[in-house]
C-alpha cells in the first residue's frame, strides 16, 4: 500500500525537484502539490480522507502553515504532519505548539532525507500485516474519535501507537510505565515522560466531552463516570481488549 502524500511548499523548483524524484517510487503516491495556502486548503478541504502525510512549509502565500494546521484541526484530519521550512526548530515548534505535527524538518534537505522521514512516520500504516493490521488501526482510530480524543492532539497519536501495541503484543499489559511508554517514545523521538503527560491529557479531554453511553459500554462500571475517570493504564488495556472483541482475537503470551 503506497503512502499518499501531498506537498504544500512554494518554491517551484523544490516542487518540480519532489515529482521527479517520487514519479514512479513503490511506496509513496505524490497525490499533488500546492503553491499557496489557499490552494491547499481548497485541496484539502475535499480530499483530507485521502492524504496519509503532508509535507507542510509554514512560510507560504496567501494563508500560512499554520492557518493550514488550523484547519486540519476543525476537519479533523488523522493523517501524518511533517513541516518543512527554513525557519529554526525552536521557532517551528513554538508557533505549531498545539497542533498535530510528527516531524519538523529543515530546509534545504536532501530528498532521499525526506522520504526516509516519511516512511518512517507513516510506517504503522502502510506496512501490511497477515494479521489485518491495517483494518485494526483504523478502527482505533475511529473508536478514540467517537471517545472524544482529538485527533490535533499529541496524546491521540500515542494513544493509537499504544492501544495498537498492546492489541498485538499482551506483554505490555504489565509494563506500561517501564516497557510501553518507552516504546511509544522511541517510535515518536520524544520520552516517557511526555508520552504518559499528553496521554494524561488526551483522557482527560476525552473523558469530558465523549458520550457517556459508549463509554458506559466500554469502560462498563469498572469507572464511576461521576467521580472518576479511568487511569492511563486503565483506558489502554480496555480499549484494547474492546478492539480485540471486535475482532475476535485471541493472543497468547
Amino acid at each position: 500500500m503506497k503512502i499518499n502524500t501531498f506537498v504544500v511548499d512554494d518554491s517551484l523548483e523544490f516542487t518540480n525537484d519532489v515529482r521527479k524524484y517520487f514519479k514512479g517510487s513503490n511506496q509513496i503516491n505524490l497525490l499533488g502539490v500546492a503553491s499557496d495556502g489557499e490552494l491547499a486548503i481548497n485541496y484539502l478541504n475535499n480530499h483530507f480522507h485521502e492524504v496519509d502525510c503532508i509535507i507542510l512549509d509554514l512560510i507560504l502565500p496567501k494563508m500560512d502553515g499554520v492557518d493550514i494546521l488550523q484547519k486540519l484541526e476543525k476537519l479533523n484530519y488523522g493523517g501524518h504532519v511533517i513541516v518543512l521550512s527554513s525557519a529554526k526548530k525552536e521557532y517551528m515548534i513554538s508557533i505549531t505548539e498545539g497542533y498535530h505535527v510528527d516531524y519538523f524538518m529543515l530546509k534545504p534537505c536532501t530528498l532521499s532525507i525526506l522520504e526516509e522521514k516519511i516512511l518512517s512516520v507513516c510506517k504503522k500504516s502502510y506496512k501490511k500485516s497477515e494479521n489485518g493490521i491495517p483494518k485494526v488501526e483504523a478502527q482505533a482510530s475511529k473508536l478514540l474519535h467517537e471517545l472524544g480524543v482529538p485527533s490535533q492532539i499529541k496524546g491521540y497519536q500515542y494513544l493509537r501507537e499504544g492501544i495498537m501495541m498492546l492489541y498485538k503484543s499482551p506483554k505490555y499489559i504489565g509494563g506500561i510505565t517501564k516497557e510501553l511508554y518507552p516504546s511509544i517514545a522511541s517510535v515518536y523521538d520524544t520520552t516517557p515522560s511526555r508520552v504518559e503527560r499528553a496521554i494524561r491529557h488526551a483522557i482527560e479531554v476525552s473523558w469530558n466531552r465523549a458520550d457517556y453511553e459508549l463509554m458506559n459500554k466500554i469502560f462498563g462500571h469498572s469507572i464511576d463516570y461521576d467521580r472518576a475517570k479511568p487511569t492511563n493504564s486503565e483506558f489502554l488495556v480496555t480499549v484494547s481488549d474492546a478492539l480485540k472483541l471486535r475482532n475476535k482475537v485471541t493472543q497468547v503470551a
